[in-house]
Formats: structure tokens, C-alpha cells, sequence
């Protein structure tokens, strides 16, 4: 798993727009975060074909048209932590991402982000197809946003006394 390597041995993704993907063999949902990376939405959901030729122009074409530094991929594991069978599948999908993209690929766990998108969409008047579309670019969101959360809280951590901002009057 990604998140088990050395500090310096890994990825790190540019300054920019990042992509969220909640990868499944039927959909896999995509968010996106603004360039900030302070807001993450949900974007889309892609139906899986397995016309990696379509799948590589689809991502190809997003990272193109939404300006995409890079992609965090939701990595399924045990509630113990431990890696699943979909995990291998995953981590294959986000080496094939990384390569067909050129753009760099990182795993946040996702334990219950499709749980919780799915509580999320409860009561919304949604037929069963149009809240299981929603479902899995909302669980892409909530991957996002919890590795934004992740790198906003390493960010604060790296500001030594002499790099703290000064009050705006200063």
C-alpha cells in the first residue's frame, strides 16, 4: 500500500486541480477538487466497458479539459487495514491510470466512503439507477476530501516559527 512507503519514496502530486476516483468494476465515480484544494465535487461516473483504449482517451480528455495534476485513487482494505482482493485490482487500475495519463497516482483508504455516500443520498426521491450513479461519484468526493484533509493537516505541520504568517497589519 502506497501510504506504507518511506517518506521519501512517495508520490506527490503538483500544486492544482486533483481528480478523486472510486474505482469499481460496473462505475468508477470521479470528483475533482478546485485548484486550491480547499473544495472537492462530485464530477461524474464513468461506466466501466473494458475498452481500455476508451477508458485511456476518457481520462486522457479529463485530465486535458479540467487541468488534472493527479488522481487519489480510494484503496479498498479490511476493517483491519489489510489489503483486499480488490485491492490488488485497484492498485493495478491506478498504475494503468498513472501510466496512460502520465499523471501521478496516489491511494487513500476508503473504508465506508461507499457507506457513506449512500447514507448521504437517503431520502433524496432517487430512483435505485439514478442514486447508484450518484453514489459512486459522491464516494469518489468523500475519498478526495479525505486526503485533502490529509495534505491540509501536513501542511499546517510544516510551517516552522520563522515561516509562520505575520498578521495582516505586520
Amino acid at each position: 500500500m502506497t501510504q506504507d512507503l518511506p517518506e521519501n519514496e512517495r508520490v506527490m502530486i503538483p500544486a492544482g486541480r486533483v481528480a478523486g476516483v472510486d474505482y469499481g468494476r460496473k462505475r468508477i465515480g470521479i470528483a475533482i477538487c478546485d485548484a486550491q484544494r480547499i473544495v472537492s465535487s462530485p464530477f461524474c461516473v464513468r461506466q466501466s466497458t473494458g475498452d481500455t483504449v476508451a477508458d485511456a482517451t476518457f481520462f486522457c480528455t479529463l485530465v486535458a479539459s479540467e487541468d488534472i495534476v493527479g488522481f487519489v485513487v480510494g484503496l479498498p482494505v479490511h476493517a483491519d487495514g489489510s489489503n483486499s482482493q480488490m485491492s490488488v485490482e485497484v492498485e493495478r487500475f491506478g498504475q494503468w491510470l498513472a501510466a496512460v495519463t502520465s499523471r501521478p497516482v496516489v491511494f487513500q483508504d476508503e473504508r465506508y466512503s461507499s457507506i457513506e455516500a449512500t447514507g448521504l443520498m437517503a431520502g433524496r426521491g432517487l430512483s435505485r439507477g439514478k442514486k447508484k450513479a450518484r453514489v459512486d461519484a459522491l464516494a469518489a468526493q468523500i475519498v478526495l476530501s479525505a486526503w485533502l484533509e490529509t495534505q491540509s493537516d501536513a501542511v499546517v505541520a510544516c510551517f516552522t516559527p520563522a515561516d509562520r504568517p505575520r498578521a495582516l497589519d505586520a
